[in-house]
Order: C-alpha cells, then sequence, then structure tokens
C-alpha cells in the first residue's frame, strides 16, 4: 500500500478531531533514514513527535486497527496540552 503524507493526516484527524479545534497543529513526514513516519505536533511553540512505523500506519489507513496510532496522538495531545498550561 503507497501511503501518502495528506492521507495519513487527514487520517489522524479523523481519529483525534480535537487537534484542529484546539489549535494543535499536526505535521505528518516520511523519514527515509529510519523509514517511518514522524508525526509532529506543536502548539503554543512546544512541539512534540512520535514516530509510526509503516505496517502500522498502512493497517491504520486500511481500517484494520488505528489502535496504537490512537494512543500515540493521545498521549502526544495530552503532553502538548499539559506543557501549554504549564506556561
Amino acid at each position: 500500500m503507497q501511503i501518502d503524507r495528506e492521507t495519513l493526516c487527514q487520517k489522524i484527524q479523523e481519529i483525534y478531531p480535537q487537534i484542529g479545534q484546539c489549535n494543535i497543529d499536526v505535521k505528518v513526514d516520511f523519514d527515509q533514514e529510519t523509514n517511518t513516519w514522524l508525526v509532529t505536533l506543536e502548539r503554543g511553540g512546544e512541539v512534540l513527535k512520535t514516530r509510526l512505523e509503516v505496517p502500522e500506519a498502512e493497517a491504520c489507513l486500511e481500517g484494520k486497527q488505528c489502535v496504537s496510532l490512537a494512543l500515540q496522538v493521545s498521549q502526544l495531545v495530552q503532553r502538548v496540552e499539559e506543557l501549554t498550561r504549564g506556561k
């Protein structure tokens, strides 16, 4: 399965719609060196990143399993909110 950045980003926002509503910017890029997808969340100058293995991203986009992706993004969103509240 061919994954493109825009499709993966849309799927993340579909799973976690509050990303845009909470002024949290999401960015997705493929890292050739590690052969993983790098998901970056930013809010109020705070930046957090996580990596998704290609099989995880593919499974999510195929509608088979998004648990891993949802958990990782959930943790990032929570951390960004904690960091910006602490300022």
